[in-house]
């Protein structure tokens, strides 16, 4: 058996192991489902109610998605322009922070007074959220270019333009593609933030309203949803990060363990 299979064989188990003893534990404390429902009343509930709850998935996912391109957009474009002047680095990066210290639950209310409740808010919300891991990663990818490549592209009379289109940004792609995939989940945080507050369809109106009624079986049915759409997207982006760099990667046939 090789050692990928293992590593896949071996990470399932803990992952089954882990809501076997949940379920378990539920059963032997007699835990009451407004506590902690078991994974099988989660399960139940998301198979009976999926009518209802399709729509506010579609809606969720839809939403982050355009946030979540924005995102990348924004970010690419501020990480050149950070990682390649001296100048916007010192002036961007703690405007940057500062911005992103900023509890984005309180940057809703902003949003909905500019431009009402709904989709919008929702959004740019997302959009910010996944914003900051991307400019921090390819403004690193690009500030770490290796000097000596950079004097050969000078030495064959190459432009700015050409330095960072065949060697800075190449050379960014492996954090650019580890921004991603942590910039995704965020869009959801962002999304679910959102329509909680100002919002009355998506997978956070439903869970706000589920919480208030005590539904506790279908907020957590909820919250199963965001992590498969978070884990779908997350290997969704794996392997275009292994098509697109597979060159940066370690083999697993060195990993050991």
């Amino acid at each position: 058996m090789s050692y990928a299979l293992r590593r896949r064989l071996s990470s399932t188990a803990v992952i089954i192991g882990f809501f076997v003893l949940w379920e378990a534990a539920c059963v032997i404390f007699h835990i009451k489902e407004i506590v902690l429902p078991r994974p099988s009343q989660v399960l139940a509930t998301l198979w009976l109610q999926a009518p209802a709850i399709w729509p506010h998935t579609v809606q969720t996912l839809y939403t982050t998605l355009i946030g979540f391109a924005l995102g990348i957009v924004s970010g690419v474009l501020l990480g050149v322009v950070i990682g390649s002047s001296r100048l916007a680095y010192d002036t961007g990066y703690p405007l940057l922070i500062g911005f992103s210290s900023i509890p984005k639950v309180a940057v809703v209310p902003i949003f909905v007074l500019w431009f009402g409740a709904g989709t919008v808010p929702a959004v740019l919300t997302a959009m910010i959220m996944s914003l900051f891991p991307i400019v921090v990663n390819v403004a690193t990818g690009l500030a770490t270019t290796e000097p000596e490549l950079e004097d050969v592209m000078k030495a064959l009379r190459a432009t700015k333009l050409d330095i960072l289109f065949n060697v800075g940004l190449p050379r960014a792609m492996p954090y650019f593609f580890a921004s991603l995939k942590v910039s995704v989940t965020l869009a959801f945080v962002g999304t679910v933030i959102a329509e909680t507050v100002a919002s009355n369809r998506g997978i956070g109106n439903l869970m706000m309203i589920a919480s208030s009624s005590f539904d506790v079986p279908l907020v957590f049915a909820g919250l199963l949803v965001l992590a498969l759409l978070g884990v779908g997207l997350y290997a969704i982006f794996s392997l275009i990060e292994g098509r697109v760099i597979g060159w940066a990667r370690r083999k697993d046939d060195y990993a050991m363990g």
